[in-house]
């Protein structure tokens, strides 16, 4: 047996996981039932999201480490596709208003599309991005 090739769960270890919460609530995101104070979960389209305290994911994913520092950049980046360049702007504005932070404004991309980068409170990167060829789901039509 080989592990699947496939992404079910993506967890974001948060110190304050009541500020992520309102704020992908500003992002008109909605929660699914049974979230807690340290926890939270959304459908993205076939893969869940969640919120965890970081220091009770810390606790089971890296108990031997310290948690990342705040501020700092982890290397990674979470992205929500969208169906076109006009939808990434409008989409990029929108998050922006719900105050995400802005790490680069959209532009053309050398792959063939249109991005942006922003950041939530906690500092985790989003990408806004169009990928022409691409048709995402959205938690609506999975």
């Amino acid at each position: 047996m080989s592990v699947p090739q496939t992404i079910t769960f993506i967890t974001l270890g948060s110190r304050d996981v009541p500020v992520l919460r309102a704020f992908y609530a500003g992002w008109g995101w909605r929660e699914l039932p049974g979230g807690e104070a340290d926890f939270a979960q959304y459908d993205m389209g076939g893969v869940r999201l969640a919120l965890y305290s970081l220091e009770l994911l810390r606790a089971e994913a890296s108990p031997d480490c310290l948690p990342p520092e705040p501020g700092r950049w982890s290397g990674i980046t979470l992205a929500v596709n969208v169906g076109s360049r006009e939808a990434v702007d409008a989409a990029y504005d929108a998050a922006v208003q719900a105050s995400a932070r802005i790490i680069a404004r959209p532009v053309d991309r050398e792959w063939g599309g249109y991005s942006g980068y922003l950041a939530d409170p906690e500092g985790n990167r989003w990408e806004i991005a169009w990928l022409p060829g691409f048709t995402p789901l959205s938690p609506d039509s999975a």
